[in-house]
């Protein structure tokens, strides 16, 4: 079955979670998932980046010399390389029927700086709103993991941590809050991973609930169609 067809214009598919939360492993077991499922050529993604200007905007956000970076500062530039990921490669690739998958998308602003900076959801929706046309993920995949289990796992990397890796655990308990609370009101765009459990589990879990989630899609497709 190719589930490209699904729809007639592209799908996308977001990744999101706390740092260590094992975005890796899942977005290995996405490509299987959508290999086996005979999507051609998927899309794959990251934010912020994807563009030469987002990658120039994500070295300045990770950089742990502007650690004091202000919280609003923080948000208008995650927009500004979303604004151009949106325009030079999210939507003429969904308008091309591709299917797109990001690393991290518009939810981690709000679990991020709406969330973790506590600038709250009604400004991260004004900026949203800002960039109209909306686009919404068809599955966002949340890695639910504990900060200190994340933490863990970017200290067992042996690297230096950028500047949201050195966030404090209370900074990640809030951002965490804020994904769930996220997930809860759209199940069914959500899917939920238990990120704590090894990675061969975590890539599993991944495999069985897209393509479940997949199947439903094309059965719910077919039946409008007859």
């Amino acid at each position: 079955m190719v589930l490209g067809a699904v729809r007639g214009s592209g799908c996308l598919i977001t990744v999101e979670g706390i740092e260590g939360a094992g975005k890796t492993t899942c977005l290995e077991a996405v490509a299987e998932v959508l290999a086996v499922s005979g999507v051609a050529e998927p899309l794959f993604t990251r934010e912020p980046g994807g563009t030469p200007l987002g990658e120039r905007l994500r070295s300045v956000l990770l950089d742990r010399s502007f650690r004091g970076m202000s919280a609003d500062a923080e948000a208008l530039l995650l927009f500004a390389a979303r604004a151009e990921h949106l325009a030079q490669v999210i939507r003429p690739a969904l308008q091309a029927g591709r299917w797109v998958v990001s690393d991290r998308f518009t939810d981690a602003s709000y679990a991020y700086q709406g969330g973790g900076r506590e600038l709250g959801e009604a400004r991260i929706a004004a900026l949203e709103r800002w960039l109209e046309p909306v686009v919404e993920p068809d599955w966002t995949l949340l890695l639910d993991v504990a900060p200190d289990v994340g933490r863990q796992r970017i200290e067992g990397r042996g690297e230096a941590p950028d500047r949201f890796e050195q966030e404090q655990s209370n900074f990640f308990d809030k951002v965490r809050a804020a994904y769930l609370q996220r997930a809860a009101a759209e199940p069914q765009r959500f899917i939920v991973i238990d990120a704590a459990a090894p990675a061969a589990a975590v890539a599993e879990q991944v495999r069985t609930q897209l393509l479940q989630a997949l199947r439903l899609r094309q059965q719910s497709v077919g039946a409008g169609a007859s």
